[in-house]
């Protein structure tokens, strides 16, 4: 079931710094299943287990594809420190998949691509605008409010931002 669009033009209620955490693989050569269909079928577990856990620090993330062979995921988190804890506890999905990884790479030569980028965007350099649509990206990571509160233009927005993450800092 898809979300319903929002008719009204709205902005991402976000506050603060914002962690924006971009993975994604890409399948070399299709023949060897043994090298990328574990990597394909760790992320969903992941991302079950981040949806689950309230306090994991995910906010928000949507799947991508850049054709054919690459996928990836963008995600939004609370704090670098909750991304960085999640990708190092032992405890959770992820280290013992990127251990598993990093063996089945090392004879893979090159079947199999993997990446990320991370992101850590200060308050006041980011702004969002939704029109005629569900809630996405930001917005639906940190909820929406009325364009309005923040300004009709973007450079209103960015300007909103900026003013509010120098009154945190004050």
């Amino acid at each position: 079931m898809s979300a319903q669009p929002i008719p009204e033009r709205v902005t991402a209620a976000a506050e603060g710094d914002v962690v924006v955490f971009l993975i994604g693989m890409r399948i070399n050569n299709w023949r060897a299943v043994r090298h990328w269909l574990p990597a394909f079928r760790a992320m969903p577990r992941m991302l079950k287990e981040l949806s689950r856990d309230e306090n994991s620090g995910l906010l928000g993330y949507r799947m991508i594809t850049g054709g054919p062979r690459d996928f990836g995921v963008v995600q939004y988190w609370e704090s670098r420190e909750k991304l960085l804890a999640y990708a190092a506890d032992a405890n959770k999905e992820h280290r013992p998949a990127w251990a598993a990884f990093n063996r089945r790479a090392r004879g893979s030569e090159g079947k199999v691509g993997i990446w990320h980028e991370t992101y850590v965007v200060p308050a006041g350099s980011y702004e969002s605008i939704y029109s005629g649509m569900p809630a996405q990206g930001l917005g639906k990571a940190y909820g929406v409010e009325p364009v309005a509160r923040r300004g009709e233009r973007a450079a209103e927005r960015f300007a909103s931002a900026e003013g509010r993450a120098s009154e945190v800092s004050a």
